[in-house]
C-alpha cells in the first residue's frame, strides 16, 4: 500500500511538468450573459421581456456528418442564455422548412427516441472533461448527463424545468436549470463552459455553436464560452425523496404482502461536494436479470439496476474494482449450509439475497480537477434454519454476516485530457469470515494534442481469512494513437495466481498474461453515400502468469458501414489460430497443469439495422462457427422488428435461435477422472417490449422474455487425459440433459405528477424450470412450462420530491 501512495504523489506532482496543455480550442466562441430581475415563464414561448435584451448565440456549424461546414441557412438556430439569483435560463429558436415535420416520438425521461432535441452542455469549472447535461426532445421530454473525461452518465438524475413548443418557423426550447442541480465555485465573477447541441433526424446531422474537430481532441474541450455571471451564490443543495411501498407476492397458491417506508437524501457538502443517501432501501421494483444457462466455469453477471447503486457512480467506478452486485448478493455461505447438515437435518429457510440497511456516497471535484469519492454500504446478517425432523430442534446458521463495503477515490484530471486515480476498495466481514482490501493506481495521460495517450494501473489485492493473508497483483499498460483516420493500440496486462478482488469486484480467471493490440482505419467526413465507415483488426496472444505457459490467441477483422440514409451495417472474422490450451474448463485451477485441448476456431459474424426513423425497422445478426478437423459447429441468428403505430404507441419483438452440434465440456468427477461429455445445444430467445405515452410524463409499458435452452448428451462420455484429449469412459452412465427455462412479463405503469416525484405501479409474472426432460418441440415445452408453479408480484410505490430551498421560502 505504501509504495502504490508514494507512485501515486510522484505521478500526481509531475503531472502538469510532464505535458503543456495546447489551445486546441483557439478560436472558441464567446458571448456575455445577462443577470435579470424577473424570470422567463418556462412554456416554449419566448415571448418573456428577459429574453429581448440577452446576446444571441449563433452561426452554428455542423459536428456530424460534414464536419466543420457552417449550418444550413434553412436550419438557422439562436440561443440565449440569463440568469439571475436562483437558475440559468436558456431559449433556442431553432427553425426548420417544414415544421409539421419535425419527427416527435414520446418517450420517457432518458430516452432520446425518434425526435430532434437540444442539448446543452454547462461545465462550471471549465476544466474540458467534467460537466453537465441537460436535453429537451422535440415533444419536451427530457434527459440529462453527467459528464466525466468524456462519458456520458445518463442515470444521473437532476430537477429541472423545460418546455418545448413547434411554432410556425420551426420549434423553440425554453430552460430553466437551477443552481442546485449543478455544482460550482462561489466567486464574485465567473466564465464557465458551454456548448450547445441540435439534432435534425430528418437531415441526419447535429450541429454545435462552438465547433468539435472530430480530427484531434476529445469533444468536451471544445466548449465555447459564456462570461460575465456575477455575484451568484451555490444554494444549500438539500434535497429529501421519501417513498412509500406496498408489494404483494404469491407464488404456488401462497401469498405475502409487505411494506416500507423510506428515503434517499442529497445535501451538498460544500459547493463541489455532494452526499447521497439511501435510508432503509426498498429494491422492488428493479427490472428483470437476462437469465440464461451458464455451463462454462465462470460465474453469470448481470448489470446493475438499483438506482442507488447506477446513478452518479463514474467515480466509483474507476479501475472496473467496483461491482456493487456484491452488495445484497447471494450469501458466502449459501451452499455450504448443504454440505454441513446431520443425518436428520433439513434446511427450511436458507435467504438468497442480503438485505442492504443503508448506503452512503460522497462524490465531487474541486476548482483544480481533483475529483474525491466515498462509498459505504452495510448489509445485516443473514442465516439459514434448520431443523432437526427427529427431535424437532431448530437452530440457525449463519450464512453471511454484518458486512461493511467502503471505496475510497482520488481522481486528478488535468490539461483538460489527461488523469491520475488512485482507488482502494475494502469488505470487512464480523467473525470467522474473509475479510478483503484491493488498491489500485490508474493512469490515462494524453499528449498535448490528444492524438497519443498511455495508459494503465497497477492494482494489489489482500483478501485476509483464518489469520493468513493472500496477497495478489496485477498490471496492464498501453499506449495508442486515439485521432485521425488511423489509429492503433499496443499492449500487456497480467493478473497474478493470487490476485482475487472479487469480493467487491468482478474478475472471471486469473494467472494470465496477454499480449494485445489493434489497429484502425475510419473515415472522418462523408465519402460517397456513407457518412461513415471503417475497418478494424484486432490480436491477443495469452500465456499462464505462472508458470508462463503458453494457452492461445484470438485475432480477428472486422469492418463496419453507416449510409447517410441511416442504415448501418457490417461484419467480423475472428478466431484462434492452432491449438489452444483450456486451464479453466477442467475446474482444477490454472496452476493444477491440467487442460482441455481445443482446435481452431473461425467464426463469421455479420449485422444490419435498418432506418429507424421509418414506420417499421429491423435490427438483425446472424454468425456461423466451424472447428478445424473437429465434428462441433454452430450457428445462430437474431431479428428483431419494431414497428411505431404512432408518436405515443410503439411495439418491438425480438427472436433468437442458437444451435451448437458435437460441443464438449466439464460434466462432473468420477474416481479422480475428469469427465466431459458431447452435447447438442438449441437455445430460443423471445422478447416482447411494448409502451405507450399518455405525455411525456405517464407511460405504460410491456417488457417479456422468454429463454429456453435444450441440451442433450451422447450416451458416451469421457476421461480428459494429462495431454488435453479425451478417451472414451465406458462405464460413466449419469444423465446431465438439461431443460432450462426462464419466464419474465413486467406491466409498469410511471406517473411523474411533480417535478422529481413519481408514482409507479408494477406486475411481474414469472416461471422458473430446470430439468431433464429434453427432446421436447417448442410448444409442448411451453405447456410443460405453464404447469409449473408461477410467482406473481404487484407493488405501488410513491416517491416526493421535498426541496429544502423550497420548503424554507414558503415558511
Amino acid at each position: 500500500m505504501s509504495k502504490v501512495l508514494s507512485l501515486f504523489v510522484i505521478l500526481f506532482l509531475s503531472a502538469n511538468c510532464l505535458f503543456a496543455q495546447e489551445e486546441i480550442n483557439s478560436n472558441r466562441k464567446r458571448i456575455k450573459t445577462t443577470r435579470i430581475t424577473k424570470a422567463p415563464k418556462i412554456d416554449g414561448l419566448l415571448d418573456d421581456e428577459a429574453w429581448k435584451s440577452a446576446e444571441i448565440a449563433k452561426d452554428f456549424v455542423v459536428f456530424r456528418p460534414d464536419n466543420g461546414e457552417k449550418a444550413p441557412d434553412t436550419h438557422k438556430t439562436e440561443v440565449r442564455v440569463i440568469y439571475d439569483n436562483d437558475a440559468i435560463y436558456i431559449s433556442a429558436n431553432m427553425n426548420d422548412p417544414d415544421p409539421s415535420k419535425i419527427p416527435m416520438e414520446f418517450t420517457n425521461r432518458d430516452n432520446f427516441g425518434q425526435s430532434d432535441f437540444f442539448l446543452v452542455t454547462i461545465n462550471p469549472n471549465d476544466d474540458g472533461q467534467n460537466g453537465f447535461e441537460f436535453i429537451v426532445m422535440s415533444t419536451g421530454s427530457q434527459a440529462e448527463s453527467k459528464i466525466s473525461e468524456g462519458n456520458e452518465d445518463f442515470s444521473w438524475n437532476a430537477v429541472w424545468q423545460s418546455a418545448a413548443k413547434v411554432n410556425g418557423v420551426g420549434w423553440s426550447v425554453e430552460m430553466k436549470i437551477p443552481y442546485r442541480a449543478l455544482r460550482f465555485a462561489n466567486k464574485p465573477v465567473q466564465s464557465w463552459g458551454f456548448n450547445f447541441h441540435r439534432r435534425v433526424l430528418n437531415e441526419n446531422a447535429q450541429y454545435t455553436w462552438n465547433w468539435i474537430d472530430n480530427t484531434k481532441g476529445v469533444w468536451t474541450q471544445y466548449d465555447g464560452l459564456v462570461e460575465d455571471f456575477r455575484d451568484i451564490k451555490p444554494p444549500t443543495r438539500l434535497a429529501f425523496y421519501p417513498y412509500t411501498s406496498g408489494t404483494i407476492d404469491s407464488y404456488d397458491g401462497n401469498s405475502e404482502s409487505s411494506g416500507s417506508i423510506g428515503m434517499d437524501v442529497q445535501y451538498g457538502i460544500t459547493e463541489n461536494f455532494t452526499l447521497d443517501a439511501t435510508l432503509i432501501p426498498d429494491f422492488g421494483q428493479v427490472g428483470f436479470d437476462n437469465v440464461s444457462l451458464n455451463l462454462g466455469p465462470f460465474e453469470q453477471v448481470f448489470n446493475e439496476q438499483r438506482q442507488f447503486f447506477v446513478e452518479g457512480t463514474e467515480l466509483f467506478g474507476k479501475g472496473n474494482l467496483f461491482f456493487s452486485r456484491r452488495i445484497g448478493n447471494t450469501p458466502t455461505n449459501f451452499s455450504a449450509v448443504y454440505d454441513n447438515l446431520g443425518a436428520d437435518e433439513e434446511v427450511v429457510d436458507n435467504p438468497n439475497g442480503v438485505k442492504m440497511l443503508n448506503a452512503v456516497k460522497i462524490s465531487g471535484r474541486t476548482k483544480k480537477g481533483l475529483g474525491i469519492g466515498f462509498f459505504n454500504a452495510i448489509t445485516e446478517k443473514t442465516e439459514a434454519t434448520i431443523r432437526n425432523n427427529n427431535t424437532g430442534e431448530v437452530r440457525k446458521e449463519v450464512t453471511e454476516p454484518f458486512a461493511n463495503y467502503n471505496i475510497m477515490v482520488l481522481d486528478q484530471t488535468f490539461n483538460q485530457n489527461s488523469s491520475i486515480t488512485l482507488i482502494n476498495t475494502n469488505v470487512t466481514r464480523d467473525g470467522n469470515f474473509r475479510d478483503a482490501n484491493v488498491t489500485g493506481l490508474l493512469w490515462h495521460v494524453r499528449t498535448k494534442n490528444s492524438k497519443y495517450f498511455v495508459d494503465g494501473s497497477y492494482k494489489q489485492s489482500n483478501v485476509m481469512q483464518g489469520g493468513t493473508t493472500v496477497t495478489g497483483h496485477t498490471f496492464d499498460t498501453s499506449i495508442a494513437r486515439a485521432a485521425g483516420n488511423w489509429r492503433w493500440e499496443a499492449g500487456y496486462n497480467f493478473e497474478d495466481k493470487n490476485y482475487n478482488p472479487n469480493d467487491l469486484g468482478v474478475l472471471f480467471s486469473n494467472n494470465e498474461q496477454t499480449f494485445y493490440g489493434n489497429v484502425s482505419y475510419r473515415i472522418l467526413q462523408p465519402k460517397g453515400k456513407f457518412n461513415n465507415y471503417g475497418v478494424n483488426a484486432w490480436w491477443n496472444i495469452n500465456y499462464l502468469h505462472t508458470p508462463g505457459t503458453y494457452t492461445g490467441n484470438n485475432v480477428g477483422i472486422s469492418s463496419w458501414y453507416n449510409t447517410r440514409n441511416q442504415i448501418n451495417f457490417g461484419a467480423n472474422i475472428n478466431g484462434n489460430i492452432g491449438r489452444q490450451f483450456d486451464f479453466f474448463e477442467p475446474r482444477q485451477g490454472s496452476t493444477s497443469g491440467v487442460f482441455f485441448l481445443r482446435p481452431t476456431r473461425l467464426r463469421a459474424n455479420s449485422w444490419f439495422n435498418s432506418d429507424r426513423r421509418k414506420k417499421l425497422s429491423v435490427s438483425a445478426n446472424a454468425y456461423k462457427t466451424a472447428f478445424l478437423n473437429h465434428p462441433r459447429d454452430g450457428y445462430g441468428f437474431n431479428v428483431s422488428p419494431r414497428y411505431r403505430f404512432s408518436n405515443q404507441l410503439s411495439f418491438s419483438y425480438g427472436f433468437g435461435f442458437n444451435q451448437d452440434y458435437n460441443d464438449q465440456g466439464w460434466v462432473g468427477e468420477d474416481s479422480g477422472n475428469q469427465i466431459f461429455g458431447q452435447r447438442d445445444r438449441k437455445t430460443f430467445n423471445n422478447t416482447i417490449s411494448a409502451k405507450y405515452n399518455f405525455s411525456i410524463n405517464s407511460s405504460l409499458s410491456l417488457t417479456f422474455r422468454h429463454n429456453w435452452s435444450d441440451v442433450r448428451y451422447e450416451s458416451q462420455f469421457y476421461n480428459l487425459r494429462t495431454d488435453g484429449y479425451l478417451d472414451p469412459n465406458l462405464n460413466y452412465n449419469v444423465n446431465h440433459d438439461i431443460n432450462f427455462n426462464s419466464w419474465n412479463l413486467d406491466l409498469n405503469y410511471f406517473w411523474q405528477f411533480a417535478p422529481g416525484s413519481q408514482l409507479i405501479a408494477f406486475y411481474r409474472n414469472s416461471i422458473f424450470s430446470v430439468n431433464d426432460q429434453t427432446g421436447d418441440d417448442f410448444f409442448t415445452n411451453l405447456d410443460n412450462l405453464f404447469s409449473e408453479p408461477k410467482q406473481h408480484i404487484f407493488s405501488l410505490r410513491l416517491v416526493y420530491f421535498i426541496d429544502y430551498n423550497r420548503v424554507k421560502n414558503i415558511f
